[in-house]
């Protein structure tokens, strides 16, 4: 980074923000296979924190990739990338006193490591969203998993290209055994 490009400090910090908004700022991040449940998740979850009056938003895959992360493809590093970019927005969110909730494959343990790197010591919530490959097929409502193992879509998560699971999140749900209301 150029040595001339320095960080300024808001005169708002996140501390006053928290203590207007009544609750911490914190970041969910929601990982595991395509069809897991991750958005519904994040989503329902942030409708129960909204319902109690929390500042939240939900970054999902899907939505990034139309905007700030179109320029990348599903490489190993384009993935890399990706997921550093959502880190660095997050943080960005956190620090504006929002409950955030990131709604990624993220299927490099290590890209998820470095994220878990740019914040403070627990604010960083790994929510592993467990599911089996075989579950997540047959909720497949796009038929993704389909094109995969036709080799329509090269590198797809859990069919040509690696999910590396959580060693150590801080939660971990399996949608599918338990209802979303109580992975909620």
């Amino acid at each position: 980074m150029d040595k001339n490009v320095v960080w300024h400090h808001a005169t708002v910090t996140r501390e006053r923000r928290e203590k207007m908004n009544r609750h911490k700022a914190k970041l969910l991040w929601f990982t595991g296979l395509s069809g897991s449940g991750k958005s519904t998740l994040a989503h329902a979850l942030e409708e129960e924190l909204h319902q109690r009056g929390c500042h939240t938003y939900v970054f999902d895959g899907d939505n990034v990739r139309h905007g700030l992360c179109r320029d990348l493809g599903f490489s190993i590093e384009d993935r890399t990338e990706n997921i550093r970019r959502i880190g660095e927005m997050a943080k960005l969110f956190v620090d504006a006193g929002v409950i955030s909730l990131t709604a990624f494959i993220s299927p490099i343990r290590e890209d998820r490591e470095r994220a878990r790197g740019l914040f403070p010591h627990g604010d960083f919530i790994e929510v592993y969203v467990k599911c089996s490959l075989e579950k997540c097929e047959s909720r497949d409502v796009k038929g993704l998993y389909q094109k995969a193992r036709a080799g329509e879509i090269p590198e797809f998560t859990g069919i040509s290209s690696p999910y590396e699971a959580p060693l150590k999140p801080e939660i971990t749900v399996d949608t599918e055994i338990d209802t979303l209301e109580d992975c909620v």
